[in-house]
Order: C-alpha cells, then structure tokens, then sequence
C-alpha cells in the first residue's frame, strides 16, 4: 500500500519535514517514490512553513494513496492558504 507521510530531516531541535509518498514498509526516513512538499514546524518571519503540490497530492490520492493524520491537516492548511491566496488575488 501507498502512504503519504512526513519524513523527518533536519537537526537536533531544528526538525524540517519532506512531505513523501511511499510504500507502508519502507521505513520513515528511507526510500521514497515521490517528495511532494515540505513543513518546517519553526519557520519564523518570512521562512516558507508548508509547500504542498496539490495537483500530485490529489492525483496520488485519486490511485489510492493513502494520507497520515497529520498529513491530512497540512493539506487542509495548504488548500485553505491556495483558496485564500486566490481570493486576495481576485480581489486586487
């Protein structure tokens, strides 16, 4: 089975997340078929927090892949910030 999780990085008290796609069995941090974001838990003034692909995301979803817990919020987070995003854009 395909899962989409997070896949720590970073150093001792400065974690940095990889948003990837993998199969169930394949260990947390090891291989992977496809990176498809990013979450730094402790960005701070203008460091990026969570970049998503949406498009891969859905479409690894549509063949059965199959989100974390906290992955699900971050996608939810990210679709809000692209939803918000798209609005201030129109509005401009």
């Amino acid at each position: 089975m395909v899962v989409i999780r997070l896949a720590r990085h970073g150093s001792k008290n400065a974690p940095f997340y990889h948003l990837t796609v993998a199969d169930r069995a394949e260990k947390r941090d090891g291989r992977h078929i496809e990176r498809v974001g990013f979450y730094n838990p402790i960005a701070r003034g203008k460091a990026e927090r969570l970049r998503v692909d949406l498009a891969r995301i859905d479409y690894w979803i549509s063949v059965g892949a199959q989100p974390s817990e906290r992955v699900v919020h971050l996608i939810r987070d990210a679709r809000t910030m692209a939803s918000a995003a798209g609005g201030a854009a129109n509005a401009a």
